[in-house]
C-alpha cells in the first residue's frame, strides 16, 4: 500500500480459549498480557517507552480461536516494531511476581465485563447454547481458574502453543512483500517446522431453550441464537447478506420496527460469529422489564417473517450494498488489511481476493436467503437468554 503513511504488523498465534480445558481458563488471555511483560532484550517499560517515543500502536487481543499482537508505525520504524514484537513471541521473561500482579489485573477486567451487562449477555448466550465446550467459556476465564494457574502450567501452555508453526505474520501498509520477508527471516531456523499435535475439542452441539440470569438491573438484556455456520461454509456470504437484512444496520427490519415504530428498546442489533468448525447466530436487544414480552414476541415475528416470505429485490440490493459498501472502506486502513490477511491466512489458509468477495455478495438471491433463513431459524434450534430482574418463566 505504497500512498499510505503506515505499516500496521499482526502476530497472530493459532491459539485461543477453544485449546483450553477447564483447569486452563483463562491461559491463552492470560498469555497475552504477560508477553508485555519483558523479553530478553526488552524491559516492559523499554518496550512501552520505545513504541511511545516512534508515535507507534502497541496492543493485543485475546479470541475464543486465536491470539493476535498488533502493531502499527511509519514505515521507517517497522524493523524496530517487528524487533519488538519477534521478542515477545519468542524470548519471553515469565516471573512469579510479573503473573501475580497480571491475575490481580485479569480480576479486574472480569470485574469489568461482569459490571457491563450489554457485553456478559454474550457470554451466557454462549455458555448456554455449548454449555461445558470451551467455546462456551469466557476467554477471560474465571477468577477461580486464573487464580489457580501455576507458572509451570503457564509456560508449558506457552510451550506447547506458541511456536512458530502455529504462528502467521500478517503485513499491510507502505512496505514490500520482500523487505517483510527480508527482516522477519533472521528470527527463524529456514527449516521446515513440525506442526505440534493438539487434540482438536470435539465439535460443540447447540443447545436450543432459554435461560434466565438474575440480576438487579435498569433493564433487560435479551439474546436470541441461533446455529450459525463456519468460516469454510459455502453459505457464509448468504448469512452476511441475511444478517444485513435481519438486523446489521440503521435500515434493518429489527432496528426499524422494535426501535423506530414500537420505541420500546434503544440498543437492536444482529451478528453472526464463524468459527472453525461451527458459528453462531445472535440478536440482542436491550429493553424495560415490562417490554420483555413484547420486544421478544417481535424478534420472533421478524424471525418467521424472513423465513416465510420472499425478500424483495430492493432490500437485497441494499444489503449488498450495505456489506460491501462498509468492507470497501475498512480496506481504507492499514490495520484492517492486516487484521483480514492474518485471520484468512488462520482460518483458510489463502487470502480471498476482493474481486471474490464481490462476486459472491452479488451472487446471492432472495431464495438463498429464504433457504438458508429455513434452516437456521427454525423454532426448535433457538435458544433464548435474559440477563436482568426477571426469572425464566417471565420469558415465556
Amino acid at each position: 500500500m505504497p500512498t499510505f503513511s503506515s505499516v500496521a504488523i499482526g502476530l497472530w498465534v493459532d491459539v485461543g480459549s477453544k485449546w483450553e480445558n477447564a483447569a486452563q481458563a483463562g491461559s491463552s488471555h492470560l498469555l497475552e498480557h504477560l508477553l508485555f511483560k519483558g523479553t530478553k532484550k526488552y524491559s516492559a517499560r523499554e518496550i512501552a517507552e520505545t513504541i511511545d517515543s516512534i508515535g507507534g500502536q502497541l496492543n493485543a487481543f485475546t479470541s475464543k480461536e486465536y491470539t493476535c499482537f498488533y502493531a502499527r508505525v511509519l514505515p521507517q520504524y517497522f524493523p524496530l516494531a517487528m524487533d519488538i514484537l519477534l521478542e515477545m513471541f519468542l524470548r519471553p521473561n515469565f516471573t512469579a511476581e510479573d503473573i501475580d500482579r497480571e491475575k490481580k489485573i485479569i480480576h479486574e477486567e472480569i470485574k469489568m465485563h461482569e459490571d457491563s451487562p450489554d457485553e456478559l449477555i454474550h457470554d451466557l448466550l454462549a455458555e448456554t447454547v455449548w454449555s461445558s465446550h470451551p467455546l462456551g467459556r469466557c476467554v477471560l476465564g474465571t477468577k477461580k481458574s486464573v487464580t489457580s494457574l501455576t507458572l509451570e502450567q503457564i509456560y508449558s501452555f506457552f510451550q506447547q502453543h506458541y511456536r512458530p508453526e502455529n504462528l502467521v505474520i500478517s503485513i499491510a501498509g507502505n512496505i514490500t512483500h520482500q523487505q517483510a520477508v527480508k527482516i522477519c527471516e533472521a528470527y527463524f531456523d529456514s527449516s521446515p517446522g513440525t506442526k505440534p499435535k493438539r487434540q482438536s475439542p470435539k465439535m460443540p452441539t447447540f443447545q436450543a431453550g432459554s435461560a434466565a440470569f438474575f440480576r438487579d438491573l435498569e433493564q433487560v438484556h435479551l439474546c436470541l441464537g441461533a446455529p450459525g455456520l463456519s468460516v469454510e461454509d459455502e453459505s457464509i456470504y448468504i448469512v452476511d447478506v441475511a444478517n444485513s437484512i435481519l438486523g446489521g444496520g440503521l435500515s434493518s427490519r429489527l432496528f426499524q420496527r422494535i426501535r423506530e415504530e414500537k420505541g420500546i428498546a434503544y440498543s437492536i442489533f444482529s451478528y453472526h460469529t464463524a468459527y472453525q468448525d461451527n458459528g453462531l447466530f445472535a440478536v440482542y436487544v436491550g429493553l424495560s422489564k415490562e417490554n420483555t414480552r413484547i420486544g421478544l414476541e417481535l424478534i420472533q415475528k421478524e424471525l418467521e417473517e424472513i423465513l416465510n416470505n420472499f425478500v424483495s429485490d430492493e432490500e437485497l440490493e441494499r444489503a449488498k450494498r450495505q456489506i460491501l459498501g462498509n468492507f470497501l472502506l475498512g480496506l481504507e486502513s492499514t490495520t484492517n488489511r492486516m487484521i483480514r490477511l492474518g485471520k484468512q491466512e488462520l482460518s483458510l489458509g489463502r487470502w480471498v481476493p476482493l474481486e471474490e468477495v464481490q462476486n459472491k455478495i452479488n451472487a446471492v438471491t432472495g431464495q438463498d436467503v429464504l433457504g438458508l433463513c429455513s434452516k437456521l431459524f427454525a423454532k426448535d434450534n433457538l435458544t433464548t437468554v435474559a440477563l436482568g430482574p426477571l426469572k425464566k418463566e417471565d420469558l415465556g
